[in-house]
């Protein structure tokens, strides 16, 4: 199999984004533009990839620092066949290229790889039937269906603009015609810019064949010019995940409504109602349920699990057959065993809870390990802070907190210790006792029994 070089055009600075921002690092799905683009050319399995960078320069190479990328500077704006020639050094002769454009994040990785496969001795370029091809490089052929020319807009005869087949800009050719065409280009034309599509000319007058593949899938060859580009391209990113979803047998309450911004990955029979955003990567395990408005971030949810609605989780792991929400916050460091109930504006953060504990209302439960069993009650929190440093509260398996309670860490509620509603416990509480603090005085009944729920 011949080598393959993969050139990206990303040196545009897009000025119909009135940003100061690089076009390519505008986000379609929480990932840059020109990141899809790379991710693309990676799944190609390439010898090499190059991007043509402009605006932005050094901001745009950091944003990928961690790719294997020959970075290629084209410090003059002038025309697509300028981009790829300041690519022509680190081409390697018996090799194939590939060329993308930056902008154009939902390209599609089997169409490149049929362009690849056929232009071992040709050149081949990906068109796309255009309604309105205004603004676009027409194709034109011969009567016999060759590919004759790409004529630029502004070249363009009346004719000419009749065409409805255009140029997307990806094509590939061998290297041994790429480096020749692009010593041969001039900028005779309305732009004074040196044109990429000027070397089908030159193929035809070499006689080299020229083709053109017409895709059906426009979304796939369109770039972003605008933020209104951007937020349509959003939309089909993200219909295009949910229909993944939906193949897969997840339950959508409605499609158009959901947001991924990373890696969803369900189990069987996974329920996700509307407006909720997934960020990082998360996994849901068989038989979850999201309620609507959640936005959870680099979490795993374990089978059986119900979150309920406007409920915030970040960086957690729950168990199974648990229930958090609504309004919850789970912050990172979180770890939730089975069985485990989460309420109302209840937020923990670094926190450890084991099995069938529940810290179920308006309760802030932070740099706490909670044992098996236990019970918080309402308006709960653990002091983990005194302004300088961090501490730490453990609650033994089986303690029950009594609402309105203050844990001043670094503090420890023994196992099946009580804490009387409204105390403020500043020391650890003894197992097996009853512990309260109201007004100056703090002290343990020895002895003392819980309640016993009474039968109905």
């Amino acid at each position: 199999m011949s080598q393959l070089n993969i050139i990206i055009l990303a040196a545009g600075k897009g000025t119909r984004m009135h940003s100061s921002l690089p076009k390519v690092l505008h986000e379609v799905g929480a990932k840059p533009i020109l990141g899809h683009v790379i991710d693309c050319a990676k799944a190609l399995s390439p010898d090499k990839v190059i991007v043509v960078y402009g605006f932005g320069g050094e901001i745009v190479k950091n944003a990928f620092s961690q790719e294997n990328i020959t970075w290629v500077n084209q410090a003059e704006q002038l025309g697509t066949g300028h981009a790829v020639q300041q690519a022509v050094p680190y081409l390697e002769d018996n090799a194939k290229t590939l060329i993308l454009l930056g902008d154009v994040p939902l390209v599609d990785v089997e169409s490149c790889k049929n362009l690849v496969a056929q232009s071992t001795h040709q050149l081949v370029i990906q068109s796309f039937n255009k309604a309105d091809p205004t603004g676009y490089g027409r194709i034109v052929r011969s009567p016999d269906g060759q590919v004759n020319a790409i004529v630029e807009h502004k070249d363009a005869t009346d004719a000419q603009r009749n065409i409805l087949e255009v140029n997307t800009g990806i094509m590939a050719m061998p290297n041994k015609y790429l480096k020749k065409w692009l010593s041969r280009l001039t900028n005779n034309n309305a732009q004074g810019e040196y044109y990429l599509t000027d070397i089908v000319s030159l193929a035809v007058a070499e006689g080299v064949s020229v083709s053109a593949e017409i895709t059906k899938d426009e979304w796939s060859v369109t770039g972003i010019n605008s933020k209104s580009d951007l937020v349509q391209i959003e939309r089909v990113h993200q219909s295009k995940i949910a229909q993944n979803l939906l193949n897969l047998g997840v339950t959508l309450k409605d499609a158009s409504r959901l947001d991924v911004r990373g890696n969803l990955t369900c189990g069987r029979d996974v329920e996700i109602d509307v407006n909720c955003v997934f960020e990082g990567n998360v996994i849901l395990g068989d038989f979850v349920k999201i309620a609507a408005n959640c936005v959870i971030k680099n979490a795993v949810i374990a089978d059986g699990t119900k979150i309920a609605a406007f409920t915030h989780i970040d960086d957690t792991e729950i168990g199974q057959n648990s229930r958090i929400g609504p309004f919850a916050r789970l912050r990172p460091g979180t770890t939730l065993a089975a069985d485990t109930h989460i309420g109302n504006f209840v937020e923990l953060k670094n926190a450890q809870v084991d099995i069938g504990s529940k810290v179920n209302h308006l309760s802030y439960i932070g740099d706490t390990t909670i044992g098996k069993h236990v019970n918080v009650g309402a308006g709960t929190i653990t002091c983990n802070y005194d302004g300088a440093n961090k501490f730490r509260t453990v609650i033994e398996d089986g303690a029950f907190i009594g609402s309105d309670s203050q844990l001043v860490a670094p503090v420890t509620i023994g196992k099946n210790a009580t804490i009387a509603a409204g105390s403020t416990i500043t020391k650890d509480a003894p197992a097996d006792a009853l512990t309260l603090c109201r007004a100056r005085e703090q002290k343990s009944i020895v002895g003392w029994q819980r309640p016993v729920k009474i039968k109905k």
